[in-house]
């Protein structure tokens, strides 16, 4: 109690020194930390000092109190999101000033409880928020980026390897977009060159109970299994099923228009399919962090035919905002064109950076 009397009474003094300081935090040993809170995510709190040329980072678990004027887009593990400020108002517990919002989501159900023009407040344990950003900085606080790079070069066979992964973000109040390309290129001496792409363009809504609503455009070419190109439209619904600042966990079920053209004068084809995913990500084993994705296409239109994707992500991060990533892709076919492979997967190794 005495400790906590001291950090409160060191928090007043200080805060009327550091005026221009909007954010005040106390952590579970008593130190006090001054400046801008930027966002928190899968367990890390980001913080911006004036006594720092880096963000400050720590764990979102050992913060005991939080006061801030700024407005925040917060979601909690059950699924709810609110904008609004937020201060602690004990050791575990905070009160979200919320305004604009989450009973819209609900189709106007809780308009008694949270009030009649969608503003009010709500106390919620601290561990309940699982991600917190920003509103007043704009557009670039909501925005997320993250591109790496590989090269690899064999004298002996004149093999020379190129690999780029890259991912972009943008989150909304009620929604995110997302935007991923990865390339990969294989050139040796007297042998048939390896090109590989493929890319992704996502849009998903929130909905209530950490349901959402998803529209997935995506591409593939792929030399190993002569699909030239391959254009998929998926629309669907998933939900979340876990969620907390250690890990998350969702699934989704839908529908796909699948449109391919393929090498060697086989001929194009067009087919519905429905796919089932699942999407896997774990934030708290030390300095690795695992992102894996599965999905699932039986096809509707042709009898028998079966197709799968799987990612798998491992970074590791050595300096701040830079990470070594261990990538793996696989694509299964059970029917791919003549003289094409059943199954093709690359194995990638690329050093990266992250916004």
């Amino acid at each position: 109690m005495i400790k906590r009397l001291i950090g409160i009474f060191t928090f007043c003094f200080w805060s009327g020194l550091a005026f221009s300081q909007t954010d005040s935090l106390i952590f579970d040993n008593q130190n006090l930390i001054l400046g801008e809170v930027k966002k928190m995510e899968r367990g890390v709190l980001t913080v911006k000092t004036s006594y720092s040329d880096s963000d400050f980072k720590t764990d979102w678990e050992k913060l005991v109190y939080i006061k801030s004027n700024a407005n925040f887009l917060v979601t909690l593990s059950d699924g709810k999101r609110y904008n609004g400020k937020i201060a602690s108002v004990s050791d575990t517990e905070v009160k979200i000033d919320f305004y604009n919002p989450e009973w819209l989501i609900r189709l106007g159900k809780q308009k008694d409880r949270d009030g009649a023009k969608g503003t009010g407040s709500v106390i919620v344990p601290i561990k309940e928020i699982v991600f917190l950003t920003t509103l007043d900085e704009g557009f670039w606080s909501r925005l997320s980026a993250s591109i790496d790079f590989g090269w690899s070069l064999t004298k002996a066979n004149e093999l020379q390897t190129f690999n780029l992964r890259s991912r972009l973000g943008y989150l909304a109040d009620r929604s995110k977009f997302g935007f991923s390309f990865n390339r990969l290129r294989s050139d040796q001496r007297e042998i048939e060159a390896v090109r590989r792409t493929d890319a992704n363009l996502s849009y998903v809504y929130f909905l209530q109970r950490d349901y959402f609503l998803l529209y997935d455009l995506t591409f593939l070419s792929n030399t190993a299994q002569l699909v030239r190109s391959r254009v998929g439209n998926k629309i669907g619904v998933g939900k979340y099923v876990v969620r907390t600042n250690k890990s998350y966990f969702g699934f989704q079920v839908g529908v796909n228009l699948n449109n391919e053209q393929f090498s060697d004068d086989n001929p194009g084809n067009r087919s519905g399919e429905s796919f089932f995913g699942a999407e896997l990500s774990l934030y708290d084993i030390g300095d690795l962090k695992l992102l894996s994705n599965l999905s699932t296409y039986p096809s509707l239109t042709e009898r028998g035919r079966f197709r799968s994707d799987f990612k798998l992500d491992i970074k590791y991060e050595f300096l701040s905002d830079f990470y070594v990533n261990l990538g793996t892709t696989l694509n299964f076919d059970n029917q791919p064109v003549e003289a094409a492979s059943r199954l093709d997967y690359i194995i990638q190794t690329t050093v990266g950076w992250s916004l």
